[in-house]
């Protein structure tokens, strides 16, 4: 007996130490410098909660050397998947990757709630008696985390796995029959509490429980549909926001249900993180974060404007020779990556046409918005990936009113995160975001592969302003050429 309870003592200890990791590691992932620190930290506080539960197994009575074993050869298994899959995955697919991480992670949440239902049916939920009698109110409490568990996790498997789909390009529709209607999710929505409070309160036996745990999980499932497939691909990065944040929600309802600490401590974090992360991207795309919760992102791609090369009449045309002409006699130059120059692999040699830039005497920068991408922070992670200098990073709000007085701005596959038409065209489906003016610039070069339209689905006038250069070439050919003509100069 003393040797379970001392198991136990150090299993707590455990999930305390594992808990100030990821606080600790959340902390460091607010700056570029120290987040690969704060990874190593968090990562150290998952191994030590999965060793502090594998040994928690041997404090209980039931344990088997099977359980013990299939405990640890699932975390072994696991571990070698999601190495293997984080070492393979390319920077470009990252989107899809953390989406797809997501829905696993609501899917463990679910399952462990159902999972948990048979202990419901034990502790015969009813309005008339709540838990046993030397636990009032537990019976309550379950319940309710229990069904939350299920809702939420659901919810996060279901909408990720669109999310990924739409980011795979796998899935191109945003109904489908009548899902994704706002009426039909406040309908599954609805059905959802009251399953869960017949469930939880009034189910007479075992088999009604059972049955409305079931129908839950499928009523759940179709709302995390319904409610992200509405979402268009300019929108995605909130989506992916929020749906982190539900799947941290998910986790801290499922450490009710098993009354695990850790698991709560570790879902709010991620659910809180997850919530602010998607307030700042609703301010950056000037959404509304209701709209968000309700699924009523509107996906711009509907909005009739032009998705081919065409409709442009006064587009200038340039060349990697030209550019690099208009480069060297530049005193400050801004680069402004988008998803372009992530397809392209492009940011080692933006990185090796700034440096040389700088050796000329050149002010270099470069412009971050922050839903350029597919996900948030995606061009902080490429750029941080071919060492540019944090200091040289500056936000919207920060570089803004410098483009007047800059001599050339470079965009590299970025679209509708510089679109005039949100400041200029008041019926724009992206009227009121906030964009980097780059147009205010004495030159804009504009490095894309073609002159089809971004995620919001609409034309750019940027690519046909008198100020503006089209270099119409994949953008790690384009930087290549550019810094062989810029040596020879």
């Amino acid at each position: 007996m003393l040797g379970v309870i001392s198991i136990q003592y150090v299993a707590e200890f455990g999930y305390m130490a594992a808990s100030a990791l990821f606080m600790l590691g959340l902390i460091k992932l607010g700056k570029v410098k120290s987040a690969r620190q704060g990874m190593s930290w968090a990562a150290w506080g998952m191994a030590i909660s999965i060793a502090a539960t594998v040994a928690l197994l041997f404090a209980d009575d039931h344990w088997s050397t099977n359980s013990v074993l299939f405990a640890v050869g699932s975390a072994i298994a696991g571990s070698a998947l999601g190495y293997w899959m984080a070492v393979k995955v390319p920077m470009t697919s990252m989107p899809e990757f953390v989406a797809f991480f997501n829905g696993l992670g609501g899917l463990a949440s679910t399952f462990v709630a159902s999972a948990e239902i048979p202990r419901a049916a034990h502790l015969q939920l009813s309005l008339s008696d709540l838990g046993d009698k030397d636990h009032p109110g537990e019976g309550a409490m379950f319940a309710i985390a229990a069904a939350l568990a299920i809702v939420i996790g659901a919810v996060t498997f279901s909408g990720s796995m669109i999310a990924y789909a739409k980011l795979a390009g796998k899935v191109n529709k945003n109904r489908a029959g009548p899902l994704g209607s706002q009426g039909l999710n406040a309908l599954l929505g609805l059905a959802s509490i009251a399953l869960g409070v017949w469930g939880g309160f009034f189910a007479a036996d075992p088999t009604q429980l059972y049955i409305a745990g079931g129908v839950l999980l499928v009523v759940s499932l179709v709302l995390g549909v319904g409610l992200t497939m509405p979402i268009g691909g300019a929108d995605m990065p909130v989506a992916i926001a929020l749906l982190n944040s539900y799947s941290g929600i998910a986790a801290m309802t499922t450490g009710f249900v098993l009354q695990n600490n850790l698991l709560i401590v570790a879902g709010s974090l991620v659910g809180a993180s997850g919530i602010i992360l998607t307030q700042i991207m609703c301010k950056a795309m000037n959404r509304s974060l209701s709209n968000v919760l309700l699924g009523g992102l509107q996906d711009a791609g509907d909005g009739g404007g032009a998705k081919k090369d065409e409709g442009y009449t006064k587009v200038k045309t340039t060349s990697s020779d030209e550019l690099a002409q208009v480069l060297d006699s530049a005193t400050s130059v801004i680069f402004v990556p988008g998803y372009g120059l992530a397809v392209a692999q492009a940011q080692h040699k933006v990185r090796e046409l700034a440096t040389l830039l700088e050796k000329k005497g050149a002010l270099v920068r470069y412009a971050i918005h922050p839903v350029a991408g597919r996900m948030p922070g995606h061009m902080n992670i490429l750029l941080a990936e071919a060492d540019v200098p944090y200091e040289q990073l500056y936000e919207l709000d920060k570089i803004n009113d410098d483009f007047k007085n800059t001599d050339v701005v470079v965009v590299l596959g970025a679209n509708d995160v510089c679109n005039p038409a949100a400041t200029q065209d008041p019926k724009s489906p992206i009227a009121g975001m906030p964009v980097l003016e780059v147009w205010n610039a004495r030159t804009v070069v504009v490095v894309k592969r073609s002159l089809a339209s971004g995620y919001a689905g609409i034309r750019n006038e940027l690519f046909q302003m008198d100020n503006s250069l089209m270099l119409l070439a994949d953008a790690k050919k384009a930087l290549e050429d550019t810094i062989t003509e810029l040596k020879a100069l």
